[in-house]
């Protein structure tokens, strides 16, 4: 996958840029503040329609178009995959006045026809790599369940719908929760919400079990590696009810969580979470929310067998993540047949010598890769000199 042409306009702070975009690895050098985030956003948001910055598009307008009959932005791309294929995707984002409120349209076009984003997301697939990535080990628990969806929205077709459905059907079901509990609707208009819940739900835990489980070697590997063979990476996954294997009455669940190698199927887990819904019903309505679900899973990390996210140190953090994006790299490689962008947002500087020519030596050469950094001299010689070298400044790009 490659992104051949990029253009801009009135995007963060380009208001306009047009750049063919080199095959050898590209160097975003500058100081802060000066666009080089912004041109691997654009980058992002191209190929999962939404930026991993901010969740209001707005801001991706240019500040000086505030006073702008029409404020807007506009982000294209020549994009193509390993069948060699060119397509042109854009996509606009519109300030409009409607009845005296202002509103943002947002159109997506793929050859200059409309689509929509389930049409385009996949296109084009990306790893992102951030010093903010940290969160993995040291966040919450929503950090690592946005993980599992970013990585898998982008090759999974049936996943990506499933998490917009079930975001839909879980704030329906807890707005009726809660007119159940005020006596304004009854529990047997549950029923639907419910039958929908579980068929959505289902999808996403057995989605996320598969990725865990075949993330879990590649991430062991560069582990061991990366610590001499001193530490070792298990990876739990720990959904928030505990589906069983059909007809073996036995748990595929124990204290540390899902066993992921017994991978359990939507049609099993479905009616599972269904009667955990039915059963949670009236605790439900008194909390007027979802109890059960994949909107309140988890994943643990344990470094030989302890608790990352309690016992782990910064060091090992670091190392844990490096890891796990390198995994994601060879996953999405193995399912796409053929490498996603990768982009890189100052990350380099973050790790220290050892993890970073780590990390430069398992940079794949055909995978099209973006790094920004405002130290050029932390990067080996040998590096530089088959990489391309921009600096940015102000929103411009000199080669």
């Amino acid at each position: 996958m490659r992104v051949h042409h990029l253009s801009l306009s009135n995007f963060r702070n380009y208001a306009r840029l047009d750049v063919t975009l080199p095959t050898q690895p590209l160097l975003l050098h500058g100081a802060n503040a000066q666009g080089k985030t912004s041109l691997l956003e654009a980058l992002y948001y191209a190929a999962t329609t939404r930026s991993p910055y901010t969740t209001s598009d707005r801001q991706l307008i240019h500040w000086r178009m505030a006073d702008d009959p029409l404020p807007f932005a506009r982000v294209s791309a020549e994009i193509s995959n390993g069948k060699g294929t060119r397509q042109r995707l854009d996509i606009t984002l519109a300030l409009e006045t409607q009845g005296g409120t202002v509103k943002l349209r947002k159109v997506i076009k793929l050859n200059d026809v409309k689509k929509r984003r389930r049409d385009v997301v996949g296109l084009l697939a990306v790893v992102l790599f951030l010093p903010q990535d940290l969160r993995l080990v040291e966040g919450a628990p929503a950090d690592r369940r946005r993980f599992m969806d970013d990585t898998l929205s982008q090759v999974d077709a049936d996943y990506w719908q499933a998490l917009e459905t079930f975001e839909k059907v879980l704030r329906q079901r807890n707005a009726l929760l809660r007119s159940i509990a005020q006596r304004r609707a009854k529990p047997a208009e549950l029923a639907y919400w419910d039958a929908q819940c579980a068929e959505a739900g289902a999808v996403i835990i057995a989605g996320r079990q598969r990725l865990l489980r075949e993330l879990e070697l590649a991430a062991q590997e560069h582990h061991s590696a990366l610590t001499g063979k001193d530490e070792w990476l298990t990876i739990q996954y720990q959904p928030s009810f505990a589906p069983t294997a059909q007809g073996s009455g036995q748990q595929a669940f124990n204290v540390l969580g899902l066993d992921l190698h017994r991978q359990l199927s939507a049609a099993e887990i479905a009616p599972q979470y269904l009667a955990r819904l039915e059963r949670e019903q009236r605790e439900s309505i008194a909390r007027g929310a979802t109890l059960s679900g994949p909107h309140r899973d988890d994943v643990r990390l344990l470094l030989n067998g302890r608790d990352a996210t309690l016992y782990g140190s910064r060091g090992q953090a670091r190392t844990t993540v490096l890891a796990l994006k390198l995994a994601e790299l060879a996953w999405m490689r193995a399912h796409l047949g053929e490498p996603p962008l990768l982009l890189l947002d100052e990350v380099i500087a973050e790790l220290d010598q050892r993890r970073r020519a780590f990390l430069l030596e398992h940079l794949t050469l055909d995978a099209q890769t973006l790094i920004t950094t405002a130290e050029l001299d932390i990067f080996p010689q040998a590096f530089l000199s088959r990489a391309a070298v921009w600096h940015v400044s102000d929103g411009m790009l000199e080669r």
